[in-house]
């Protein structure tokens, strides 16, 4: 009778009888007994009231029961950890066993046992098992070091057990090496930073000879380690590849990928000019091949890994195209697969071959392969182009059959053909009409409308055509509301005698009626566009565009890099960095391929900038004043304007010709404070960072919230709301003015009093015409930064006269810091580094930014577009730091250093500037763009 008995009783009171037999004299009923409990454990039954029956029957030579009795010790050994010490002696005891299997066993379990008490107590034993003479027992040994140090790596680190571990990769057993390796490289992984893997020629050469002669698995280890290390030349990479190569006829596939892996990595190394790289290309193209007559799920494994090898170097497959044809009996999975490395490696010479394996993929039965088919067909027309009208012919075949879907997919696909060939095909667009009709589907009814609109001279009835879209337009899909919303106004451009009502009722429907932000604001901007200056938005809407790129769906070549490092692992088969889905610390480390031979690298930090050699010159450049210099002077109270190379001109009204509207300033009208004065409303501008506008070719941030500076009751009817940006390297002060008195409101005229940053307007209040009686006019006051200053409280108070026909009105308000971040903040590393040392630690202040989660280039990202800008990026112990520089307005820089953990919320930043009064207002701005 087979072990299945012992997981068909069910019976109460079995426990006590289980205790009973565990207790028993009898060696076979003891076996028995501790049978039946493994059997309820693995159940799930909770059968840990037996641990200390079963603990006893550890002392036995029979090798059958001790492995039983260990498999339920490593289960219940954390839930009984007093318990568990119970057993400790016999472990000491069965480690110094003469029968290596027992000694091997007993380490493995201790190992396994992941309670702190025990661990004290197996470095005696573990440190005898790796210089063990039986290699069984040296190899299990070694992997246990791994599984210790997970528990309490300060301990393995102080028993020395690391040192053991290296010199393991010496061993004269490939099995022993091959389970070091593995170990370190798990360590190594836990501990970036550590450099475990100390690798050099003398020990690459031993792991080479050992991968001759160990398991496949153990191959596998010795692979990935080779796949981190970086020769020193060209010659040291081709003799690494050459005796890595007969890898590549392993049976096991993943020996094979972990082989790919370390010649793709070293072939960067190697001059295409070689021979030997061309022989390395051709003898890496029969193990891809092969690989894919294994069953679906190791084919989808391979396509995936194919898939990123043909990115890279396409040469490598250019004549196999016919092993990627697609067989009746592949599942979905593997044929959508095959089909998009098809494309990719679609080329002049193959494309005829291609294209009628495609047209017969288009009349398969399974709709989302056809879909992909057709949609591939257009991708053969943009990436050769002397395919293209052959392309467009076969789509129009397709487009015959009538069959809804592939109809829909072609003219998707033929909406791309536009773009990239225009003026070439526009012939077809009569068809594409005729099956207007018969589009459902969101996506190619906005290919649809984007046709009648890009083509709407060439169309009679383009304005019936999209008139039929516009009935049910609140319940399209806002691709299609869109793209329709463009389509009208294009349609309106060309012909605007025509559709004047078409385009008003458009707009309409996308600003009054819609509650989603992206249509409503395109309609506004193409409402005020229209309004204002038809011409100007004639240039804008109907301007020439792009043609759009050859592959579009290519992966990031920096991205691309580290999964060739990657090959054989998850992160191939999910095309995204280990970072992307494996939690916590492990894995995180980014990998990249070498440079090839005589290209520079650049240093990763800071620190690697100077260490790398490059002394920090004795005069570093002035880029950071000194504390006698502009801020630094600028915030004691009774300075004047600031003195520099060139006289600034002088500002305020005057200037612009206006009259001084304050005789004395602001301060002696209000009694010099304003700033702190508790009368006087100080109100409070946020600013969506992340909300960036293109204007000229530059970002500007800008805030379409206002806020009300001077509420109507306090101005006699006028009301004034505002914001800032800055655009375009400039800063503008975006004014609201809304009469809400009874009689107009004329001759406009702006002052600002002295502030911290100089901030004074560079021309007058444009208000060129009389404010009428509930009207609201919009105007974008430019600021210059050479105005007097004086330092505010707050640091970026503003105090405000606005004049016109009636009065002078006053008020204050703040303004965001980062409005004084120039775009020429990106300091050279070295100068970083050099300025960073020289600024006194007493004025390094450090912040937390809490609730954040963004990774550490996506951070970096949203501060560079709000010009915070990162110099270096380091990791240390799975912990990212950024280091980064500001520039402000008046010269003064501020350093940062941003440190970000993954799954970790709560950052940290620390600043340092000459003036360290202005780093709580840049860890606001911090705070801020990372949190919207």
């Amino acid at each position: 009778m087979t072990d299945s008995k012992y997981f068909t009783t069910t019976k109460k009171g079995e426990i006590f009888e289980l205790k009973a037999e565990l207790n028993s004299d009898k060696k076979e009923k003891k076996k028995e007994a501790v049978k039946k409990v493994i059997a309820s454990m693995t159940v799930g039954k909770d059968v840990s009231a037996l641990f200390p029956d079963v603990v006893n029957c550890m002392q036995t030579d029979n090798l059958e029961l001790k492995k039983l009795v260990y498999l339920y010790l490593m289960n219940y050994a954390k839930s009984q950890p007093d318990m568990a010490i119970m057993a400790v002696n016999t472990f000491v005891k069965d480690c110094e066993d003469p029968n290596p299997l027992i000694r091997a066993l007993a380490v493995r379990t201790m190992g396994c046992i992941r309670v702190d008490k025990i661990t004290e107590y197996l470095c005696e034993p573990l440190r005898k098992c790796l210089k063990d003479e039986d290699p069984y027992v040296r190899k299990t040994a070694a992997v246990c070091v791994a599984k210790l140090h997970d528990i309490n790596a300060q301990l393995v680190e102080d028993q020395g057990f690391l040192d053991t571990l290296k010199d393991l990769i010496s061993d004269s057993n490939p099995m022993v090496v091959a389970n070091a390796v593995a170990a370190l490289s798990e360590i190594a992984e836990s501990h970036p930073n550590s450099n475990l893997l100390d690798l050099n020629p003398q020990s690459i050469n031993k792991l080479l000879t050992a991968l001759n002669e160990c398991t496949e698995w153990g191959q596998i280890f010795i692979l990935d380690c080779l796949a981190n290390y970086t020769p020193r030349d060209d010659r040291e990479s081709q003799s690494i590849c050459e005796r890595v190569t007969p890898r590549l006829s392993h049976a096991n596939s993943a020996v094979v990928l972990s082989a790919v892996k370390v010649l793709m990595k070293f072939m960067e190394m190697l001059p295409k000019d070689l021979d030997y790289y061309g022989t390395l290309l051709k003898k890496l193209a029969p193990p891809l091949v092969t690989l894919l007559s294994a069953e679906p799920e190791l084919q989808y494994v391979a396509l995936r890994n194919i898939n990123l090898i043909v990115q890279k170097r396409p040469e490598i497959l250019k004549h196999e195209m016919k092993v990627f044809f697609v067989k009746y009996n592949d599942p979905i999975y593997v044929k959508l697969e095959k089909l998009d490395i098809m494309i990719r490696l679609a080329s002049q010479a193959n494309i005829a071959q291609v294209l009628a394996e495609l047209k017969e993929y288009a009349t398969e039965v399974d709709v989302d392969f056809v879909r992909k088919a057709v949609r591939a067909i257009g991708r053969c027309a943009i990436k050769v182009e002397q395919s293209a009208e052959r392309c467009v012919s076969t789509l129009l075949d397709l487009i015959q059959t009538k069959v809804n879907y592939v109809v829909q997919e072609a003219i998707v696909v033929i909406k791309d053909i536009f773009r990239k060939y225009p003026n070439k095909y526009e012939s077809v667009i009569a068809t594409l009409c005729e099956n207007l009709d018969s589009l459902d589907e969101p996506e190619a009814r906005a290919a649809m409308i984007w046709i009648v609109g890009e083509y709407a001279e060439r169309i009679d009835n383009a304005d019936e055509l999209l008139e039929s879209f516009l009935e049910g337009f609140h319940d399209e899909s806002t691709q299609v509301q869109l793209q329709l919303l463009t389509a009208i106004v294009k349609l309106f451009l060309k012909k605007p005698t025509e559709t004047q009502e078409l385009v008003q009722q458009v707009l309409s429907l996308a600003t009054q009626d819609s509650d989603n932000p992206d249509l409503r604001d395109r309609g506004y901007i193409y409402w005020r566009l229209l309004s204002t200056d038809p011409v100007a938005a004639k240039e804008v809407v109907l301007a020439e565009k792009p043609l759009i790129s050859e592959e579009t769906d290519l992966i990031e070549p920096t991205l691309l890099d580290e999964l060739i490092c990657h090959i054989g692992t998850l992160a191939s088969v999910y095309h995204k960095p280990p970072s992307a889905f494996v939690e916590g610390s492990r894995g995180v480390q980014h990998k990249r391929l070498p440079p090839r031979t005589g290209s520079g690298e650049s240093t990763e930090s800071p620190e690697g900038a100077q260490s790398a050699g490059t002394a920090v010159p004795e005069a570093v450049p002035a880029v950071i004043p000194s504390q006698g210099d502009l801020l630094g002077d600028l915030l004691n109270l009774d300075l004047g304007p600031p003195t520099t190379g060139v006289t600034p001109a002088p500002t305020s009204a005057m200037q612009m010709g206006a009259m001084d509207l304050l005789g004395g300033g602001l301060d002696s009208l209000l009694g010099g404070d304003i700033g702190g004065s508790p009368a006087v409303s100080h109100f409070f501008f946020l600013v969506i960072y992340n909300f960036p506008f293109f204007y000229g070719g530059s970002v500007f941030l800008f805030s379409p919230y206002l806020q009300v500076w001077l509420p109507a009751m306090k101005a006699k009817g006028l009301e004034i709301a505002g914001t800032f940006s800055r655009r375009a390297g400039v800063i503008h002060m975006e004014l609201s003015l809304t009469n809400k008195a009874m009689s107009v409101m004329t001759d406009f005229a702006i002052q600002f009093n002295r502030n911290s940053f100089g901030l004074a307007p560079a021309g007058p209040l444009q208000v060129l015409t009389p404010l009428s009686p509930n009207q609201t006019i919009e105007v974008s006051l430019p600021l210059s930064t050479v105005g007097p200053v004086m330092k505010m409280e707050p640091l970026n108070n503003l105090q405000v006269a606005v004049k016109n026909n009636i009065d002078v009105f006053y008020f204050s308000c703040q303004y965001p810091i980062s409005i004084l971040f120039v775009e020429d903040g990106k300091m050279e590393r070295q100068v970083f580094l050099a300025t960073w040392k020289d600024i006194p630690n007493e004025n390094e202040a450090q912040f937390h930014i809490k609730d954040c989660h963004l990774n550490s280039d996506a951070a970096s990202s949203k501060l560079q577009s709000n010009n915070i800008f990162t110099i270096a990026k380091r990791t240390v112990d799975s912990q990212d730091m950024l280091y980064q520089s500001i520039k402000l307005t008046n010269g003064i820089w501020v350093l940062g250093e941003l440190r970000l953990q993954a799954g970790n919320s709560n950052y940290t930043l620390s600043l340092k500037c000459r003036a360290p009064e202005v780093s709580q207002y840049v860890f606001q701005c911090y705070e801020t763009v990372l949190k919207n």
